[in-house]
């Protein structure tokens, strides 16, 4: 079978497994992407992601021990998540579009671990599926696979599909046509870098992790840098300001996903900010088993409810907040004390 004949039976074969977008790239040193992250971790703005700076040199291209060998080529596979405008299922929180259903992981790893099996299979390749399980700059394959491009808040654009993408890749020892990267369309439009309520991008394309409310919600172990926590609103899990202004996901918004491990779950409309702060650790496992809202764990989830109810709550959240500072220390303490301060100050003004 021709190079060309087996680039579109894979594309048929990934589209058949649900995923919207299909991109191949040449294997090759990204001569502008890498240098641009070493720039990137060298100023520090990962974070206390220190995973992202122990590999970084390995993320250079998609052969070596680190990925595979003897890559030849990066497919690409994009899968939307958008489902409308359907609201958070926590009460009185916010959580990230990505997040409200079961964890991605799971399924996308399934789906393609499915395709790299049908092509060792029908073409003998070799074939390894990832979904940040290796040091690959995942994006910059997507915008070098023609999948779409990278927008100015750094989150890959498809033009009909829109932002709200989950990528995943196989990289294959076969050598496929490789389709056109996409130019940049952003034009002179700024909204994404204007809407974030944190001021976390720097300039276009580059954004400081540790004031990004989806890092400060998710990643950061600390305490909350006190200028920020009023941009964390009422967001207990992640963040999508800078996609929801963008106007490849406003005036164009994709199609909704029918994928079922997107549907909310429905374990958030029974929890709260304040029924979080009650939880014992235990007990906060049990229920975020099986979703990306595990990641953090209750002492992180504990302090964002805090600073949600900080920046959002009434007087009757007073005494789950009391409570909780009355049996608490460190972080969760001085996070309670200061969300009790905040409603305090909001119920006294006339």
């Amino acid at each position: 079978m021709s190079v060309s004949l087996a680039g579109d039976a894979i594309r048929a074969k990934a589209r058949s497994l649900g995923f919207h977008r299909v991109g191949f790239a040449d294997v090759g040193p990204l001569q502008e992407d890498h240098p641009r992250y070493l720039a990137w971790i060298a100023a520090g703005h990962h974070g206390e992601m220190s995973w992202l700076a122990d590999n970084a040199e390995v993320r250079r291209d998609a052969r070596g021990p680190g990925v595979l060998d003897d890559a030849r080529s990066v497919i690409v596979c994009a899968l939307s998540y958008h489902r409308g405008d359907e609201a958070s299922q926590m009460p009185g929180a916010t959580i990230a579009r990505y997040a409200r259903g079961g964890d991605y992981h799971n399924f996308l790893r399934k789906r393609l671990r499915r395709l790299a099996a049908w092509m060792r299979q029908e073409f003998g390749a070799g074939a390894r599926p990832l979904v940040d399980t290796a040091p690959l700059l995942e994006r910059a394959w997507a915008s070098r696979a023609g999948v779409g491009f990278v927008g100015r808040n750094g989150c890959i654009i498809a033009p009909g599909l829109g932002s709200y993408l989950l990528l995943g890749e196989v990289v294959t020892n076969l050598a496929l046509p490789a389709d056109e990267p996409m130019e940049m369309r952003c034009g002179s439009c700024t909204r994404c870098l204007d809407a974030c309520p944190t001021q976390a991008f720097v300039a276009s394309h580059i954004l400081d992790a540790r004031r990004c409310v989806s890092y400060l919600t998710i990643e950061h172990a600390g305490a909350v840098d006190p200028t920020l926590r009023a941009g964390v609103g009422d967001r207990i899990f992640g963040c999508d300001d800078c996609q929801d202004v963008c106007p490849f996901n406003r005036t164009a918004p994709p199609p909704r996903s029918e994928t079922a491990e997107f549907a909310p779950d429905p374990r958030w409309r029974e929890a709260s900010p304040e029924s979080i702060l009650s939880m014992d650790p235990a007990r906060w496992d049990a229920l975020a088993q099986g979703s990306p809202l595990a990641r953090p764990g209750w002492p992180r989830m504990a302090r964002n409810a805090a600073l949600v109810l900080g920046n959002v709550g009434e007087r009757k959240h007073l005494p789950v907040l009391q409570a909780h500072a009355q049996r608490s220390e460190g972080i969760h303490k001085e996070a309670a004390e200061w969300a009790i301060m905040e409603i305090t100050r909001r119920a006294q003004r006339p």
